[in-house]
């Protein structure tokens, strides 16, 4: 780990952040060598990887799963910790960098922010919160139709950007009002609850939520969901709703360039967050079941759900029963009864449905050894993922990489873990057929039906590195491997083709504008 010694006062600060100093000098090592690129062997593809639902797959798949919603085995995840300043990126900017911002001017800009504020004023009025804006700048001098009329954009922006108004860019994506519906509207919030209601019920009517949100924004985001659950609690409905935060012991030491501790002006260490792969943290607290994980901002309005519904439930049920024939599986091979004939067929299992690559030479090793091998291949967290047709927009895939033992494994990989210094591999990559949107179900209990330990799973060496800046000087910042990147990268994974229509990211503001967020 080198010669490099923490001070008391750091020791201290380690200490209170629920961190150690051997922690953190593996921390400062993985700076000074990086980590290893993924090693990708070619895309996955229908058939080669990905398998696709018939429709009878899909009815029979979303009858496994209700019994086991019914059975109270499913609940719903979502990382909300995100805040929306990087929705109003280009309005922060255009907002900052001029005194006035008028209709010509904003016509006349070239670059993407101005196009991005001219985008947005046109289709002002189909946003959600347009009557909330309006409302707002009702309360002060500034009406917004005579704004609009007299193309005076800068005091329009600033009643939606900051606390002078409604202040969006401030507060956590899912806060912000989504889609609109007769005499009232929608967060990203509300649509989860929704959504959750429609597939992870169970007998008593109770719906199990997880919210991961920051501490700063968790009193606000438990006063909204409190004032809106009675509108979605019909009809037996009762929301079980948990939070938690990133847990400061995930966050990770920032260097300088030297590689030396980043210290701030007072010469306490840096800490920052390690990314959402720390989340890893709070699914194993949950000590949950069947697990959906999807983002916060991939929702949809009530018109557009019932596919979303579909294939959520084919998804469960797809998952469901191939955890049955594992468990099957590894409770004969624990006993001592699987045969000849059993073990053959287990590997068929494993080739053409788990597309687990087997290494050559197994079938001449011993019993004990193929058993040894087997059960530590099926013996682990399952998931089942949503994979869309790339239609090109930014974020992971579904890959073969290679290991180190000669086989390959389904993983998914962003652009930040190849080489792009490759061309082999850069084509690879750039050969994708589908797109990871974040739609995961995932079982994470054992044959013995016992929480695995999570921890046990995580690819260490598929973390990342950035360049920050903190006080004007430039700072390098560690994040844990990606939560369904390297943190699952040990996991039994199964990638399934699901529609286009499922898939509705909302990354910038303009987004909620596409006609599938429309009213």
């Amino acid at each position: 780990m080198g010669t490099f010694s923490f001070s008391d006062r750091d020791l201290k600060q380690i200490k209170e952040m629920g961190l150690t100093p051997e922690k953190v000098l593996s921390q400062i090592e993985s700076f000074k060598k990086g980590f290893p690129f993924a090693r990708l062997n070619r895309p996955c593809t229908v058939g080669d990887g990905i398998h696709v639902l018939s429709r009878p797959d899909l009815e029979r798949y979303a009858d496994a799963y209700s019994e086991a919603a019914l059975a109270g085995r499913a609940m719903k995840f979502v990382p909300a910790s995100g805040a929306a300043s990087r929705m109003f990126k280009a309005f922060l900017a255009l907002y900052s960098r001029y005194e006035t911002i008028t209709e010509k001017e904003v016509s006349q800009g070239t670059d993407s922010d101005h196009r991005a504020v001219q985008e947005f004023v046109r289709g002002l009025k189909r946003f959600a919160f347009y009557e909330d804006l309006r409302n707002a700048m009702a309360r002060t001098s500034l009406g917004l139709e005579a704004l609009l009329e007299k193309g005076d954009y800068k005091p329009i922006l600033e009643s939606l950007l900051t606390t002078k108004g409604l202040g969006l860019a401030d507060v956590p994506k899912g806060l912000i009002p989504f889609h609109a519906y007769p005499g009232h509207s929608r967060t990203a919030f509300e649509e989860h609850l929704v959504e959750g209601a429609a597939y992870t019920r169970d007998r008593k009517g109770g719906v199990r939520l997880h919210f991961t949100v920051s501490p700063e924004h968790e009193p606000s985001v438990r006063q909204h969901l409190q004032s809106v659950r009675s509108l979605y609690e019909t009809s037996g409905v009762t929301f079980r709703i948990e939070f938690s935060n990133q847990k400061a012991s995930t966050d990770t030491l920032a260097v300088g360039l030297d590689n030396l501790p980043f210290r701030d002006r007072d010469g306490a260490l840096v800490f920052r967050p390690g990314g959402h792969g720390s989340l890893l943290e709070n699914l194993c607290d949950l000590s949950g079941d069947i697990l959906f994980i999807k983002n916060i901002d991939n929702v949809l309005p009530d018109r557009l759900k019932q596919e979303t519904v579909t294939y959520k439930k084919a998804l469960g049920g797809l998952l469901i029963e191939l955890q049955k024939t594992i468990f099957t599986y590894v409770e004969k091979l624990v006993a001592g009864e699987a045969d000849r004939v059993v073990l053959a067929d287990m590997i068929g299992f494993m080739k053409d449905r788990l597309f687990i690559m087997i290494p050559d030479g197994l079938e001449r090793q011993s019993r004990e050894e193929q058993v040894r091998f087997l059960v530590s291949r099926l013996d682990r967290p399952l998931r089942v993922c949503g994979m869309v047709k790339n239609q090109g927009e930014p974020g992971g895939g579904p890959f073969w990489v290679e290991q180190e033992d000669g086989t390959c494994s389904l993983q998914i990989v962003e652009s930040s873990q190849v080489d792009m210094g490759s061309p082999e591999q850069k084509k690879i990559l750039g050969s994708s057929t589908h797109f990871n949107p974040v739609d995961l179900v995932c079982a994470v209990r054992n044959y013995r039906g016992e929480p695995f330990d999570l921890r046990r799973f995580v690819d260490p060496d598929t973390g990342f590195i950035s360049m920050k800046s903190k006080d004007g000087r430039d700072l390098k910042a560690l994040e844990h491997p990606g939560l369904w990147n390297g943190a699952m990268a040990d996991w039994t994974t199964v990638f399934v083709e699901v529609p286009l229509a499922t898939f509705s990211p909302v990354k910038t503001l303009n987004d909620l504008l596409r006609k599938e967020h429309e009213a």
